[in-house]
């Protein structure tokens, strides 16, 4: 009896534990859209990289039966630099082409990092983080606000501010941002959303689009390849983008003001679409893609001199469009 007794009480206790949350985690809905977002957190978070932004991370986002992000990767390691999911960011690193190997330098959302060797940063480098800075977390039923606070790190200091929100009564995800400089050196850098998309978790092929408001041009420092090309100011795959391939290409077209920061991705297959909208002028424009995700990456600058706030928004408008029978 007192085995049984002990069985049945670690069978309870493990049923319990898969019950629970596995990482961090809040989800916001506005009766409209739904969504579930990992928070940070440097020993149970979901991501642990050094990568990329470590607030905002968006595991799912439901609207009207339809998904847009996901898990896109298939070996999950929570210290990998592309670990992450939806519509997160990553700052060019500040200082590290003047450190030298062991000194430190700055990734905003991230900390103050050690450069290890004199050579090229690479994002892909597991950089030791020296300063991780504080974060807070502020939940609500519509949106959470993330604040990262960093003092003294690389000589740098700032306050940091994400608030992730879903508007009332509208289909639409905004990205509120606020950089203020509370140190004494000039903080200059870009950031880039790096836009996982997965609509409708389907493969990406010639279903999937992306439209931009200026005519597209490839530079030829890196070609698109065969699966993908430019159509006047659309971007189309030409066929399926089999397991392995990928595109990555950069693109220029744009102005210098924040009207051309305006594209939309559509999966005319499942019904599908989503309109980007920045407040910020493009300054550098990558495309890059694999079978399961489709991503648009648009660079915006920041320059916030000491005791300077910076701020910028993206939102993110949620639609559906008629289904196509496909032919491919």
């Amino acid at each position: 009896m007192k085995k049984i007794v002990v069985f049945f009480t670690i069978l309870l206790s493990f049923a319990s534990a898969t019950l629970l949350p596995p990482f961090p985690q809040a989800e916001i809905t506005n009766g409209i859209i739904r969504a579930k977002l990992y928070l940070p957190d440097s020993v149970n978070g979901y991501y642990q990289g050094v990568r990329f932004d470590g607030s905002g991370v968006i595991a799912s986002l439901d609207y009207k039966e339809h998904s847009f992000f996901g898990q896109w990767f298939e070996k999950y390691d929570p210290k990998g630099h592309d670990a992450i999911s939806g519509p997160v960011e990553e700052f060019t690193p500040i200082g590290y082409d003047e450190a030298k190997p062991g000194d430190d330098f700055l990734k905003i959302g991230v900390g103050s990092l050690r450069k290890a060797k004199d050579s090229p940063y690479r994002f892909a480098m597991p950089y030791a983080i020296v300063n991780p800075g504080k974060w807070a977390v502020k939940t609500g039923r519509d949106e959470v606000i993330f604040t990262h606070e960093l003092t003294d790190a690389a000589g740098y200091s700032y306050r940091y501010q994400k608030t992730v929100k879903l508007l009332k009564g509208k289909p639409v995800l905004v990205l509120e941002h606020s950089l203020k400089n509370t140190g004494k050196k000039t903080i200059e850098t870009t950031v880039y959303d790096h836009n996982f998309f997965m609509l409708d978790n389907q493969q990406t092929g010639p279903d999937i689009s992306v439209t931009f408001p200026f005519e597209l041009q490839v530079k030829p420092t890196r070609g698109i390849g065969t699966f993908a090309d430019v159509q006047g100011n659309r971007f189309v795959y030409l066929k399926e983008l089999p397991k392995g391939e990928s595109t990555h290409c950069y693109l220029t077209g744009f102005g210098d003001t924040a009207k051309d920061y305006d594209f939309r991705v559509e999966n005319t297959k499942t019904g599908s679409g989503v309109r980007v909208v920045g407040d910020q002028p493009i300054v550098q424009l990558a495309f890059w893609s694999i079978h399961t995700t489709v991503c648009p990456e648009p660079y915006i600058k920041i320059k916030a001199e000491p005791g300077q706030t910076f701020r910028w928004k993206i939102s993110y408008d949620f639609y559906t469009l008629p289904k196509t029978a496909s032919t491919h």
